[in-house]
């Protein structure tokens, strides 16, 4: 798996370079862009019995982007983690996908992408500015979400229609809308229920740089189980606003799921046919119902030193039973400094507080370097 998919980034790097290339005199293919970034962090937590630190080789992505009749804007992404023994973090795909994007109010895009749910999931690692993406967001699109499904980065594959409309006077698009039709099993995997799931957004924008919008998720995971299918519904919404000018950012998103997940996380083929349902086990060892889960988190990236340095906090919940029983909830603030466009270091301080644990109070340290390249 892991040199199949390498081999098809770099062959689809070298054949749209040949294409580019080989017709100079034709603008049917504009010249490809490559760029990538990547992030190496140190992290230590100081939790009673369980204290840890170390440096990570956090991810390394590489892209490929560019035109074809100038209409269609095509993007080829792959990553590579410093753990590759699993699926969830071997080298692998992330972006693969074609748009078409000669209406501003009706854009097509085909392949595999991020999902249209929420505002953070489609934010890059780095620009997102904390030390990780938001628990809600974490659990609830796709990363390392509670149904089991492998890590899959938000993405999964499918065909979205998006645009934007209701232009005021200065010719700022005042309405956007984007909705998909996918697969539901994440990135690199075939539809294993015949069921697809429908996710979609809408946002109104009344000022310059802010947003208020509402998702939606209808949908499934499934697994196979000696031969049967065993498909699990999940239905889940969420309630966005932001406002982002240059370096400031504010923003705060609520996320509520109903439906059950798998108690082994995919990570090997293999896990694709475990289908044991997960069940929840508070701190008093009582079994509770694992139908619902919710968070909801906000934060502020504040500029200190204009295009230097920028002071950020984020208050960060997630109910994993969508009850306080087992609450976990993070509060955090750090610095960001860039040293350029290409290079910016992130630090953190969290304070955690886990009801699921005997010993629910701990706190984590938190130090990235990130290149863009």
């Amino acid at each position: 798996m892991i040199k199949r998919t390498l081999l098809t980034l770099i062959g689809s790097m070298l054949m749209l370079t040949a294409l580019a290339e080989g017709d100079g005199n034709n603008p049917v293919f504009t010249k490809p862009k490559f760029s990538g970034f990547a992030m190496a962090s140190y992290q230590a937590t100081f939790q009673d019995g369980n204290n840890s630190n170390s440096f990570d080789l956090r991810l390394v992505r590489a892209s490929v982007e560019g035109r074809i009749l100038n209409d269609f804007y095509y993007k080829i992404q792959g990553q590579i983690n410093g753990n590759t023994t699993t699926m969830g973090s071997s080298p692998r795909l992330v972006d693969y996908f074609m748009e078409w994007q000669k209406l501003d109010f009706f854009r097509v895009k085909l392949g595999q992408f991020k999902r249209p749910f929420t505002y953070e999931n489609p934010m890059n690692p780095i620009d997102q500015g904390f030390m990780g993406y938001s628990q809600p967001v974490s659990k609830l699109a796709g990363f390392s979400d509670r149904t089991g499904m492998h890590a899959s980065n938000g993405r999964d594959i499918g065909l979205q229609f998006q645009g934007d409309f209701l232009k005021n006077s200065s010719g700022r698009n005042l309405l956007h809308y984007q909705v998909g039709v996918f697969n539901g099993q994440g990135i690199n995997i075939k539809d294993v229920d015949e069921r697809k799931d429908i996710i979609g957004g809408a946002w109104v924008m009344p000022i310059a740089g802010m947003r208020i919008g509402a998702f939606g998720w209808e949908g499934s995971y499934a697994r196979k189980d000696a031969g049967h299918v065993v498909s699990l519904r999940q239905h889940r919404y969420a309630f966005s606003a932001e406002y982002k000018k240059g370096d400031l950012q504010l923003r705060t998103e609520y996320i509520h799921s109903t439906g059950r997940g798998f108690a082994t996380t995919y990570q090997k083929s293999a896990d694709g046919n475990d289908a044991t349902i997960k069940t929840y086990t508070d701190k008093n060892g009582n079994t509770v119902d694992n139908d619902k889960a919710d968070g909801i988190y906000a934060l502020a990236i504040i500029p200190v030193v204009k295009d230097k340095l920028m002071a950020k906090a984020r208050y960060d919940l997630y109910r994993p039973t969508a009850s306080s029983v087992d609450a976990k909830s993070n509060y955090e603030v750090g610095l960001n400094y860039r040293f350029c466009k290409y290079l910016e270091v992130q630090t953190e301080y969290c304070f955690t507080h886990d009801r699921a644990l005997a010993n629910p109070d701990y706190s984590t340290v938190f130090v990235q370097l990130s290149i863009r390249y």
